[in-house]
């Protein structure tokens, strides 16, 4: 008996995805329940387990294969459970005479066995990366979350690699050097054309949650009436709380008190003042939004992903940054689910964890406003008539000019100012 491996339910609005590795080959036992193949779709990466067990008999999509809700992926042989494929059982007892030659494969630097072994270890695309330049990944060692390996890890190693080659390649370079200088100096010859051959470039084809980025920045380019303001602020009084409470914050809740639970609870009683900043534009109509689901931007491996918290509004400090701090945690595993990135009313993106001082962050669509961060940095302001060192961070509020006007973004801006500069008066607010 043959049972389908069917493309899921990719989740709301999903309708496509792309296969993004086969964890098993053709011939190969399967059990119930065992990840079989990899999808990746414009927002998560999900899995795909056996739902008999048997032998893989066919893989009908390649890896990089575009598929949609309901396809055919591959197929499992009932029939063939718990025997050993007679093509499978010619590969693993090869004959006495060839073991010699077997042997340098089975221990050749193809990656493929150690990356199996230690899978749950890498982020998809650092096992992507890995088995792509043929890395053996029992060789790597994690940085991410739980020790994973990361993309960083694998470029990480394979620069070493390069470093490695150099410095093997050194000595005849130095030796040709020496005995250059023994031979008589010959006039230079007239430099020759640079064959393609001496301009190395590498293609490969885009993701598909990056093409999906990609298409969506590019429609609110086009689709909007976009416009960008900013403002500054002195976070001193909000580093001074942090200092001050931040130990005791850490033993109660588990997490640290971070900026953007400052920020989500300023943008929230800025969108409460201003509410055509938590709205949206549907044909001809307004739709305001009297909730508020918070869009926080967090840069992966395959771009950025917008992780919601639902109910903002409602939750407290702790809750903002337990969500965060788990959001994180996720992108990095590669476990964001559908759920956890569907709808959004406002969004705020922090580039100032990469060193960005200034920047117009693009709408997150459909969505009319966006609230962008940068780094602190100590500067001289002026200060009742004197000059002061504060450590200060420009703001910009990108917003769809078609139902925001300018005045109601400024004054937003001097809202959330207001708000960070006197923290008390988010309590004050409830």
């Amino acid at each position: 008996m043959t049972t389908k491996i069917l493309v899921p339910e990719l989740g709301e609005s999903v309708l496509e995805a792309t296969v993004s590795r086969w964890l098993k080959k053709e011939g190969e036992p399967v059990n119930v329940g065992e990840v079989l193949v990899e999808l990746e779709t414009d927002k998560v990466n999900l899995e795909v387990g056996a739902k008999s067990s048997g032998v893989l008999a066919k893989i009908e999509v390649p890896e990089g294969g575009d598929v949609k809700v309901g396809e055919v992926l591959g197929t499992i042989d009932d029939a063939e459970h718990g025997k050993q494929p007679e093509a499978a059982a010619q590969k693993e007892a090869p004959q006495p005479e060839k073991v010699a030659e077997k042997q340098p494969e089975s221990v050749r630097k193809d990656g493929r066995e150690s990356e199996k072994q230690v899978a749950p270890q890498l982020t998809p695309v650092a096992a992507r990366l890995a088995r792509e330049n043929n890395v053996d990944v029992s060789q790597l060692s994690g940085t991410g979350t739980q020790g994973r390996v990361t993309k960083t890890d694998v470029e990480q190693f394979l620069q070493g690699e390069e470093k490695v080659d150099e410095s093997e390649n050194q000595a005849p370079v130095e030796s040709e050097a020496i005995k250059a200088e023994s031979e008589p100096i010959s006039q230079p010859e007239k430099p020759s054309a640079v064959s393609p051959a001496q301009r190395p470039e590498e293609r490969s084809r885009m993701s598909r949650r990056r093409r999906t980025i990609a298409q969506r920045l590019l429609e609110a380019h086009q689709g909007t009436a976009m416009l960008t303001t900013f403002n500054e602020i002195d976070m001193s009084a909000v580093m001074d709380l942090r200092k001050r409470r931040n130990e005791e914050f850490q033993k109660r809740y588990g997490v640290k008190l971070g900026f953007m639970s400052f920020f989500a609870k300023a943008a929230i009683s800025a969108l409460k003042a201003f509410p055509r900043l938590n709205a949206e534009i549907q044909g001809e109509e307004i739709v305001l939004k009297h909730y508020y689901d918070i869009g926080m931007a967090i840069g992966s491996e395959e771009g950025l992903v917008v992780p919601v918290l639902r109910a903002a509004d409602q939750l407290s400090f702790a809750e903002i940054e337990k969500q965060i701090k788990d959001f994180v945690e996720k992108t990095e595993q590669g476990k964001l689910a559908i759920e956890d990135l569907r709808g959004g009313t406002f969004t705020i993106t922090n580039g100032g964890v990469f060193g960005s001082l200034l920047s117009t962050p693009i709408l997150n669509t459909p969505e009319v406003g966006i609230l962008g961060l940068h780094k602190i940095e100590e500067r001289p302001v002026a200060l009742n008539g004197q000059v002061a060192i504060r450590p200060m961070m420009y703001v910009a509020l990108s917003y769809d000019h078609r139902i925001v006007d300018g005045r109601e973004a400024v004054q937003f801006l001097v809202h959330i100012k207001q708000l960070l500069e006197d923290p008390a008066w988010m309590l004050v607010e409830g």
